[in-house]
């Protein structure tokens, strides 16, 4: 996919800038050109010239640098890749392209650009979750740039969170499908995914037994078909795919808040088993057995993300898509949950311990529309998802 494809990376400022030598050199080993730019919070951190060298070009770095603007202006480099990749994306050079500054090259190429952009965040986990970053998340991913990571870990500050770059192998698949031209390129859905986790104390919690692996498998399959997915997914015991801007969370509360700022979106995909009920008041400290007898739990009913989404005045997606995991009477049940919800479709599944399908590498589902009911035969989820997705895709064809 990535033959001959010409790509602009703009390398900024921060530590995590070293993994852009790693990007440059995978994106050449799939037969892609690199042009880099440097900015001057980069060079602090990756030279210029172990950048050229990597990419076999030179680097730009001045705005104001006259043989460059006679040789190729910043406009025309903005403009003859098939796309802009910012790596490390830092919370400045977001908060410039928010805003439309353009006070440097990197700044002056991304708003002179009618090329797509991908961004690869790397910053502070504070920064990330300061209200003026997600502000600016929020814009861009309005304006129509896409996202990979930042995922979360261990930071050279020494706190933990989300944060850190996505790994060049990330990026290079998010690169992929950001040039492919599937049928569902240039649409952005949201996929829900794995379960929730409601807190009783700091060591118990509220689960289920959905592993997350028919979520990811559809988020995979469209990405594949050119979808800029953004993956919401509760503690699965799968890895989320590659190429998908994923956003892990634990909550129902965690997961709503989650899917709100992801949208607007083209199709919502909500596979994710969220637990119907909280402790209304989690302990903050571990409890502990008692003579007196058990713990008294009173439960407090989470927010309903589905049906929240589909009933939206304003942001609905175009194509809300519902999970229905019945163990008895699944097309009653779940015909009835399509309309008690409002979403558009509903897939069905019989999860009943003897189907062995919960937590399984195999599913048998029934499509609920508005037309009717389609049974599927059972097959891997992989390929469930691979039928799903086509599916999606035809509809927001028409």
């Amino acid at each position: 996919m990535l033959a001959g494809k010409r790509i602009l990376l703009i390398v900024g400022g921060g530590i995590a800038a070293y993994k852009s030598l790693e990007l440059i050199r995978r994106l050449q080993e799939r037969g892609a050109s690199v042009t880099p730019v440097l900015t001057a919070a980069g060079a602090e951190f990756v030279t210029p010239l172990s950048v050229s060298a990597l990419a076999g070009q030179k680097v730009y770095r001045e705005l104001f640098d006259l043989t460059e603007e006679a040789e190729m202006g910043h406009i025309q480099l903005s403009r003859s890749a098939d796309l802009v990749v910012v790596a490390p994306a830092t919370a400045d050079l977001m908060a410039k392209m928010a805003q439309g500054l353009a006070n440097d090259l990197a700044s002056t190429l991304l708003l002179a650009t009618d090329t797509p952009v991908l961004l690869a965040p790397a910053m502070n986990v504070r920064m990330w979750d300061h209200p003026a970053t997600r502000r600016n998340v929020a814009q861009l991913r309005a304006d129509g740039v896409a996202f990979v990571g930042p995922n979360e870990g261990g930071m050279a500050c020494g706190e933990f969170g989300p944060g850190r770059m996505a790994e060049p192998l990330e990026i290079v698949a998010a690169i992929d499908t950001a040039l492919s031209d599937g049928p569902l390129t240039g649409k952005r859905i949201l996929v829900t995914s794995g379960p929730t986790h409601e807190p009783i104390d700091p060591v118990r919690y509220i689960a289920n037994r959905s592993s997350g692996a028919q979520g990811t498998a559809i988020a995979a399959a469209l990405a594949a078909l050119g979808a800029h997915v953004v993956f919401v997914t509760g503690p699965a015991d799968v890895p989320p795919p590659a190429g998908v801007e994923v956003v892990a969370v634990e909550s129902a509360r965690d997961m709503l808040a989650a899917v709100e700022a992801a949208l607007p979106a083209d199709a919502g995909v909500f596979v994710a088993a969220v637990a119907d009920w909280r402790v209304a008041s989690a302990s903050d400290q571990k409890l502990k057995k008692s003579r007196d007898g058990l713990p008294v739990l009173e439960f407090a009913e989470n927010p309903d993300i589905l049906k929240t989404v589909s009933h939206l005045t304003e942001g609905r997606p175009g194509l809300v898509v519902g999970f229905a995991a019945e163990t008895d009477n699944v097309l009653e049940h779940a015909t009835a949950k399509r309309l008690r919800k409002g979403c558009d479709w509903i897939v069905a599944n019989d999860v009943s311990h003897a189907t062995g399908i919960m937590g399984g590498s195999e599913n048998a589902v029934t499509l609920i529309t508005g037309d009717g009911a389609e049974d599927w035969p059972r097959m891997g989820k992989a390929e469930v998802a691979d039928r799903l997705a086509h599916r999606i895709a035809a509809a927001l064809a028409d």
